[in-house]
């Protein structure tokens, strides 16, 4: 049964957590309906406190506010962009040339954190962390631990929809590949400059599991609905957005949908003016099989994927959006 939602639903991961069993399975419940329809819910109660927040776009206002020659120190392509700072334009959405409106700071998994014995460990490159903001290390990192804690109740509330073990996930995102991306939209003083096709993120799916988003300082995000209207999302100030990425889509052979969605431009008379945004991109280890979910494949919907670990799929997908050479 398909439901068109005028907006996305807002849950309360408490619910979840720490709620009664009659709680927990309606969490679930309602979570199943709208990753299978619109692919994105707005959660509460995630523990990421406001304070931290501020801190964290203080900081990363801050960065951004550097003279251009002092953040390239800070750019490393040789790694795909997978550390540290990505300049303007840079990126740009699956199947189109036009870079975004944009540039961003990737944190990823703190490799103290990461046993000597885990073969992962080799896998990832170490943090880069700007000398001119001492705060933003510890910051960036208690967010990244608090988002990636998030997620893994979220993966579990997932798992239960999908009549899976409820731990499913645990061992795929053990020190998985996820990446806290800090994105700043510039100002844009001259609209006529710029290229006419270019928006501050064109229309795209995100690779990995899950994304979690903590509040964008402006509006402009939107996502697409099955009958191909646009909708805003909003979310309130104690709410992170919370969407089905492609390699959750590809698992459950499309039944959880990867929704498109994009950042418009403001209007003409607001473009001289910043937007902030921090996404969490959930990634799982790089071993993990995508391979689709036997019980998500049938005679009404045939396997549609072909199979794939994580990490192939996303070298792909590096490559497609210009990261990757």
């Amino acid at each position: 049964m398909d439901i068109l939602f005028d907006e996305i639903p807002s849950l309360d991961l408490a619910d979840f957590t720490t709620g009664t069993p009659a709680q927990k399975a309606a969490f679930v419940q309602k979570l199943g309906e709208a990753y299978q329809n619109i692919g994105f819910v707005a959660i509460k109660n995630h523990g990421l406190s406001q304070d931290l927040q501020d801190r964290l776009y203080g900081s990363i206002k801050d960065f951004f506010k550097l003279p251009d020659d002092i953040k390239a120190k800070y750019e490393k392509p040789e790694i795909g962009f997978q550390r540290g700072y990505t300049g303007k334009g840079k990126e740009h959405a699956k199947g189109r040339n036009t870079g975004d409106l944009k540039e961003f700071y990737h944190v990823g998994q703190e490799l103290s954190r990461i046993p000597d014995t885990d073969p992962i460990k080799s896998e990832y490159p170490p943090n880069i962390w700007p000398s001119e903001l001492p705060e933003f290390q510890n910051d960036a990192n208690e967010a990244y631990r608090t988002l990636e804690s998030a997620g893994k109740s979220m993966l579990q509330a997932i798992a239960l929809s999908l009549d899976l073990d409820e731990n499913y996930f645990e061992d795929k995102v053990a020190y998985g590949n996820s990446i806290l991306r800090q994105i700043h939209y510039f100002p844009i003083e001259n609209p006529d400059e710029v290229p006419a096709d270019a928006v501050r993120a064109a229309e795209h799916g995100d690779i990995n599991l899950i994304t979690l988003l903590m509040g964008a300082s402006a509006d402009g995000l939107q996502v697409k609905r099955m009958d191909g209207k646009w909708i805003p999302i909003t979310a309130l100030p104690d709410q992170l957005v919370v969407n089905v990425g492609d390699m959750l889509e590809r698992l459950t052979n499309k039944k959880l949908k990867s929704t498109i969605h994009r950042v418009v431009n403001p209007p003409r008379e607001k473009m001289n003016t910043s937007r902030y945004s921090i996404p969490f991109f959930m990634h799982p280890r790089s071993e993990m099989d995508l391979t689709c979910l036997e019980s998500c494949v049938n005679a009404e919907r045939p396997k549609q994927f072909d199979d794939a670990t994580a990490g192939e799929f996303l070298e792909e997908r590096l490559r497609e959006l210009g990261l990757r050479k």
